[in-house]
């Protein structure tokens, strides 16, 4: 297989409008699993259907190697580019059995007979669907049709599978099973996957490269674990995890991971300090006998734990974990273990 390119990708719907998308550039490398998160609107959809042939660029191309799939003169036939994609919707077709509806794909390209029995088998097999062969999609659940819309990506065998918020219409057992099977379709399959989610626990947790958008443009590329921990700039830092940005007097910190020793040294600076913005995450913030002084302002009981939110002496909120309950209006003193300048 070959590694997929953007090359300063744009597209504009209208003539002198906005653009949905605007200049992404990015290297999807084979066999990886590429999550494009981003709030709606943010062009995501809209670059995976460039991808998938169903839109033309307005600037800039697309390349699966060394071979041009489109730009902004010419674009190669969706059918023509040994790529498959599962939609939101599942686009099963009713009247079929699973069997034929994961088998449709080998019809339109002339595969007939024992090899297309066998093949089909074989992409049952991998979803675990293989009992189901001779049921209509309206007899099966979301999650075994969602799985259906996998096979079918399976059986023809693609260089690159594109998922369009597949998992966005089950509830949350399902997609916790539904991420795994995804995960085990990916190891098997070995194909390129590219993946579009709002939902950043989604993209966490299925993803080895995150590319980050918002308001048709790329903000950040990195694995999952460097974009929790380093997140650059204000709009991914709120996107990716549960931390509170705050503005302390830290731009001429050294370092940009600070630790609590820092962090005191920056909040005794005198207020004409240069402010920062700084995340801060909730599993970093401790209450503890002597640190800063915080006022709760909500608290949300979730089985193991309190989720806490409080007020500083400045009014900017933060977010904690605490094992011990505590009331709305409580004073509390804080330490924070570790915080990163955006």
């Amino acid at each position: 297989m070959a590694k997929l390119i953007l090359n300063r990708l744009s597209k504009a719907f209208e003539t002198g409008g906005r653009a949905a998308v605007n200049d992404v550039s990015l290297e999807v490398r084979d066999g990886g699993f590429l999550a494009l998160l981003g709030p709606s609107g943010c062009g995501k959809t809209t670059v995976l259907r460039m991808i998938a042939g169903f839109e033309q660029p307005t600037d800039g191309s697309i390349l699966l190697g060394d071979r041009v799939l489109a730009d902004a003169g010419e674009m190669v036939a969706p059918e023509h580019r040994n790529m498959a994609m599962v939609f939101q919707s599942y686009a099963l077709w009713p009247h079929m059995s699973v069997a034929d509806n994961v088998g449709y794909p080998l019809k339109v390209r002339g595969v007939t007979g024992e090899r297309r029995n066998a093949k089909i088998r074989e992409a049952l097999a991998a979803v675990r669907l293989e009992a189901y062969a001779d049921r209509r999609p309206a007899d099966l659940s979301g999650g075994q049709r969602q799985r259906v819309a996998l096979a079918r990506c399976l059986v023809t065998e693609p260089d690159v599978v594109l998922l369009d918020e597949p998992l966005a219409n089950l509830d949350r057992h399902l997609r916790q099973e539904m991420e795994e099977t995804f995960r085990e379709f990916h190891q098997r399959s070995g194909a390129t996957m590219i993946y579009v989610t709002h939902d950043q626990a989604e993209a966490m947790a299925l993803a080895t490269d995150v590319a980050v958008m918002s308001e048709g443009r790329l903000l950040q590329v990195a694995s999952p674990q460097e974009i929790y921990a380093r997140p650059e700039g204000r709009l991914v830092g709120g996107l990716v995890g549960q931390g509170a940005i705050v503005a302390w007097p830290a731009a001429s910190a050294q370092t940009r991971q600070l630790d609590w020793d820092v962090l005191q040294q920056l909040l005794s600076r005198s207020h004409g300090a240069d402010y920062a913005d700084i995340l801060i995450r909730p599993q970093d913030v401790e209450i503890a006998g002597e640190g800063v002084p915080a006022r709760v302002t909500s608290v949300l009981f979730e089985g193991e734990r309190y989720a806490l939110k409080l007020a500083l002496g400045d009014e900017q909120a933060l977010r904690a974990f605490s094992r011990q309950p505590v009331k709305v209006g409580d004073m509390v003193s804080i330490v924070i273990r570790s915080a990163w300048r955006l």
